[in-house]
């Protein structure tokens, strides 16, 4: 049986707003960011969901709170697993104190490659694809078939969506929607990619390159 795979990035934060990076930190949504996810909340309030899972972020679990509202017989749960990555010294300043280090698509390159050796108490792209890889999996095989909301990051998802389709890292808007259908056998495709029901826009999204269409992109 089919079991289809909802991932919805978290909503737009403070720190992403201010163009912050965030990673294992945290900081509140914005009342823009908020509403944003009561759209997508709406949107997906017809989605028979089996079954829930978050990054164990506060942004994540407020977005996925939100999210279930419409549906209160789904339970949620959480999966360290699911943690963005971890940009180590430089989280919590601006993105452009990394980008004169190191350039964003150069980074995004090593690191979905598993070649990158981590910045400074940060952690390396091997580790971060590896448990990105595992915590999908793990998902995968505690539901035979159905339809499971995933809430999360935007490099962690997009990490997970590069690894179901060469498409790069696509630049997921806050509360953006992408899907993925696991078979029985384990392969995987998408069926949607980053499509921005809440209008969030690529304020918080650091674009890498234009991905192949498929289905539903927006």
């Amino acid at each position: 049986m089919t079991l289809t795979l909802t991932l919805v990035r978290h909503g737009r934060t403070y720190f992403n707003a201010r163009r912050i990076l965030q990673g294992r930190c945290d900081s509140p949504l914005t009342r823009d960011g908020r509403a944003g996810v009561r759209t997508t909340a709406r949107y997906l309030a017809g989605t028979p969901f089996t079954a829930a899972w978050s990054s164990p972020s506060g942004r994540a679990v407020a977005t996925a709170v939100e999210l279930l509202r419409h549906h209160p017989e789904v339970r949620l749960r959480t999966d360290p697993g699911l943690l963005e990555y971890g940009f180590g010294i430089y989280e919590r300043k601006p993105e452009g104190v990394l980008d004169e280090v190191v350039a964003w698509p150069d980074l995004v390159t090593e690191v979905l490659s598993g070649r990158h050796p981590g910045l400074p108490g940060g952690e390396s792209g091997s580790e971060f694809m590896g448990r990105t890889r595992d915590v999908f999996a793990r998902i995968a095989a505690q539901h035979d078939g159905g339809h499971v909301l995933v809430v999360g990051h935007g490099l962690a998802l997009g990490a997970y969506l590069a690894t179901v389709d060469d498409v790069g890292l696509v630049p997921l808007p806050n509360a953006s929607v992408s899907t993925v259908e696991v078979e029985p056998d384990g392969s995987t495709r998408l069926t949607s990619v980053a499509v921005d029901v809440a209008g969030q826009g690529h304020v918080a999204a650091r674009p890498m390159r234009t991905p192949t269409p498929v289905a539903s992109i927006a």
